[in-house]
């Protein structure tokens, strides 16, 4: 067992809103017991407002998070990678697990049509993730 908390990569198209959310939620929710990290296919300019105001509502300010794209490094270096979308077209294989999930895009969605997504997030981490 090594001391070292395994790296979590949450993915999705435009690192702007489900694979931020993800993060966060880990990051929320495990403390240091993980590395939660995201990144996107295409990254969009900013945070999804929305995302990131559902996210203030725990405490946590995302808003100075920048979406970038994923790399092979990226990859290698997460020992879980999360497709916040399955069939998500990667640079390379991942060298650790891969967990596909299922949700919709929040892309024009307002504070309160994000909530139930993240609830829905936290508790997929939650049953997925910190049970390990």
């Amino acid at each position: 067992m090594t001391d070292t908390a395994p790296t979590v990569l949450f993915i999705c198209q435009h690192n702007a809103g489900r694979s931020q959310l993800g993060a966060a939620l880990l990051q929320h929710l495990a403390g240091d017991r993980f590395v939660a990290t995201s990144a996107g296919l295409s990254p969009a300019d900013e945070v999804n407002p929305a995302v990131a105001a559902t996210v203030a509502e725990l405490g946590m300010d995302i808003t100075d998070r920048v979406p970038r794209a994923v790399t092979s490094d990226d990859l290698d270096a997460a020992d879980v990678v999360v497709l916040m979308k399955p069939g998500l077209a990667l640079p390379s294989t991942p060298s650790g697990e891969v967990l596909e999930w299922s949700f919709p895009n929040p892309e024009s969605w307002d504070a309160d049509a994000v909530r139930p997504l993240r609830e829905a997030v936290a508790a997929k981490i939650r049953e997925t993730l910190l049970t390990r």
